[in-house]
């Protein structure tokens, strides 16, 4: 397991062929849904499974101000939940987060990952939005120190 920045167009094809696949598709959103305009400004790690160079967790770090961070697009291939390839990513993350002077990481949980980040230390604030009107999110925030 191998946790790289995509930098060549190949790693940015499959990063965010793995955040459709895994984050649009299944809603019959369209091509394209997977990107917004913040991603010129992020940060974005990938995990491959090396044997194969197939990318099998996506995550993305954007930074609201100067104290406060928050995950995106954070997606790990169901063949490969249950395994620490989550929980890497979300470390990795917390960990350029709190390099870069972040004092707080926030994140917009769907509802059957809670569980997850509140196992790497996040906390729920509040139910927030409902997605494609059927997946409830939850604003959690962790503090960094």
């Amino acid at each position: 397991m191998k946790i790289i920045e995509p930098k060549s167009p190949a790693e940015f094809e499959k990063y965010y062929a793995l955040r459709y696949e895994l984050l649009r598709k299944p809603w019959s959103q369209p091509k394209g849904s997977e990107r917004d305009d913040i991603d010129k400004t992020s940060l974005h790690r990938m995990i491959i499974d090396e044997p194969n160079g197939k990318a099998v967790a996506v995550g993305r770090l954007q930074f609201n101000s100067i104290e406060e961070a928050q995950i995106r697009y954070m997606a790990v291939s169901d063949d490969y939940q249950g395994k620490g390839y989550g929980r890497k990513m979300v470390k990795a993350l917390d960990n350029i987060a709190r390099e870069k002077g972040s004092r707080k990481i926030i994140l917009q949980s769907r509802g059957d990952a809670v569980k997850f980040y509140e196992k790497n230390g996040y906390k729920i604030i509040e139910k927030s939005y409902l997605l494609f009107d059927e997946i409830q999110h939850w604003l959690m925030e962790k503090e960094l120190s």
